[in-house]
């Protein structure tokens, strides 16, 4: 007779790969025993919020970790509306450098685009080459941008700073496979927008804000309990047993580390966290193909600086509109552009009218390869414009709140951060970011069809790939899935996207005749 009894799964990390995997297996609880473990005392991961006082920042809440993302985002975007919080629209404005020589935008045509444009239109016949010769995607993008000739001014003011922003990848860009960049544009599961020839990037782009996400995975949380998950947060684990017939974990509370530990045994181990956490948790277990796949995985060290110094935040970045950095009106629509851009700032229900932008970048003159990373949240999050109102002029700068990212903490001496007003600082977290570097896509991603499934054990998380919330959750789907958890098809997009990160790295074809249309 067959065996009935419910598989009992334990998934180590409560974020975006951890929380898809649980409420996947989650839709049958006739099936599996689910418990979550993190050391954090919240799910969610990097995806969290903080209060603000409304009264000086005009707004209750703040994202500080993850903000937005592209209509890519579909199953992200179905996690969000299955709990009633809507992501929300906005007309994407971003502002590259400062001063004449280093400064463009997305907003209107600058000198800096003028001077390269036949370099921009270089780069779109070089991402047809990388996407049809395999080699060039593989290798680091500083080398094929001087392979193919394109000058560093270029390359250290317009590629990497686009590269670095929307991906993640942070002062490793030089260093990451070329493969992303012609994703960034190309991919339809990937790309944030198309490739424009006459400015790289396009005219206000639209973008999707994130709702609340701190009362988003209390949602969520809250809703997975009600469907048996068991929640063990602010726990730490210790892998002490693994084999064929399962695991064995000792818990124990984080901040208690002397605390007698409680053992458990599981048919099933999922890791959904960073890789060198998984490498560190598997130990003397871990086998010689998952210490050579997860020690590929580099990590660097970030901090983020919520604040309201405006002052400091108009120093390294080009926050307002100045018409000497304008390109001359030689087109109808390049007049329009600069018509938009000259208006002052009106609100928008996705966006504003005028020059407001989002997001921002500033690279260091003495190692222009190394940049810093800026947010006016005020101009990008959506509830600053709901409590603002539509048609309203936008609010002085001194109120807005901002967030420097500085990258790297090997490279402190090139961060600014003191520089920042400490009684304007809201908050301050540092973070624990992968490098896409170009050996992650060598040894990293095509390795982890070999790991995974084997030993009782599986992984997810965004270094399985991309840095992408949605890479994360579709990472948890498809562990869950592998142990034979139904894919709930919604969206054909989105279930090709599935079947493609299936395919990659846990070398499965999707069976779509056993699907289960909900």
């Amino acid at each position: 007779m067959a065996d009935m009894r419910r598989k009992k799964v334990v998934i180590i990390g409560a974020g975006a790969a951890g929380m898809s995997c649980a409420s996947t297996l989650g839709n049958h609880p006739d099936r599996f025993e689910v418990t979550v473990f993190d050391t954090a005392s919240h799910t969610g991961g990097q995806a969290t919020s903080i209060p603000l006082d409304e009264s000086r920042h005009n707004a209750s809440w703040l994202n500080d970790g993850v903000q937005g993302g592209s209509a890519i985002f579909r199953h992200t975007f179905r996690y969000f509306r299955r709990y009633g919080h809507e992501p929300q629209p906005v007309k994407l404005q971003v502002s590259f450098g400062r001063g004449r020589d280093s400064f463009w935008t997305n907003v209107f045509p600058s000198p800096l685009v003028d001077q390269h444009s036949r370099e921009i239109k270089k780069l779109g016949r070089m991402l047809k080459y990388i996407k049809y010769l395999p080699i060039l995607g593989i290798m680091p993008v500083k080398v094929v941008l001087r392979l193919f000739g394109f000058s560093r001014d270029f390359s250290n003011k317009m590629v990497l700073p686009l590269l670095a922003l929307f991906l993640g990848t942070g002062n490793q860009t030089p260093n990451v496979s070329s493969i992303l960049l012609e994703r960034l544009f190309d991919d339809p599961q990937m790309s944030l927008w198309e490739y424009d020839p006459d400015t790289l990037l396009p005219n206000l782009p639209i973008m999707y804000t994130f709702p609340n996400l701190g009362e988003f995975y209390k949602d969520w949380t809250a809703d997975l309990q009600s469907k048996g998950v068991i929640f063990r947060l602010g726990s730490s684990v210790t892998i002490t047993e693994r084999n064929q017939n399962g695991v064995v974990l000792e818990s124990r509370p984080a901040e208690n580390h002397s605390a007698e530990p409680v053992t458990t045994k599981y048919d099933e181990l999922i890791l959904c966290c960073p890789a060198d956490v998984a490498q560190r948790l598997l130990g003397k277990h871990a086998t010689w193909r998952e210490k050579w796949v997860l020690g590929g995985v580099k990590f660097f060290n970030d901090v983020t600086i919520t604040h309201s110094d405006s002052e400091y935040f108009q120093s390294i970045f080009q926050a307002q509109y100045d018409p000497e950095l304008c390109a001359k009106p030689s087109t109808t629509e390049r007049k329009d552009q600069i018509a938009f851009a000259q208006q002052q700032p009106i609100c928008q229900k996705d966006g504003w009218l005028g020059y407001r932008p989002m997001y921002y970048t500033h690279s260091f003159s003495s190692d222009p390869e190394k940049i810093e990373m800026g947010f006016d949240c005020t101009n990008y999050q959506h509830q600053f414009r709901d409590i603002l109102g539509v048609g309203q002029h936008s609010t002085p700068l001194t109120e807005h709140v901002f967030q420097t990212i500085f990258l790297n903490d090997q490279q402190k001496h090139l961060w600014t951060w003191n520089d920042i007003d400490p009684s304007k600082i809201i908050s301050q977290k540092w973070w624990h970011q992968f490098g896409h570097r170009w050996q992650h896509y060598l040894r990293v991603v095509p390795g982890m069809m070999f790991i995974n499934g084997r030993n009782r054990t599986h992984f997810a998380g965004s270094w399985t790939m991309v840095n992408m919330h949605e890479i994360a959750c579709i990472s948890g789907i498809a562990a869950a899935y592998k142990l034979g958890a139904d894919y709930e098809v919604f969206d054909d997009f989105a279930e090709d996207f599935f079947t493609k990160y299936l395919l990659v790295c846990h070398g499965t074809r999707y069976k779509k005749e056993k699907r289960k249309q909900t």
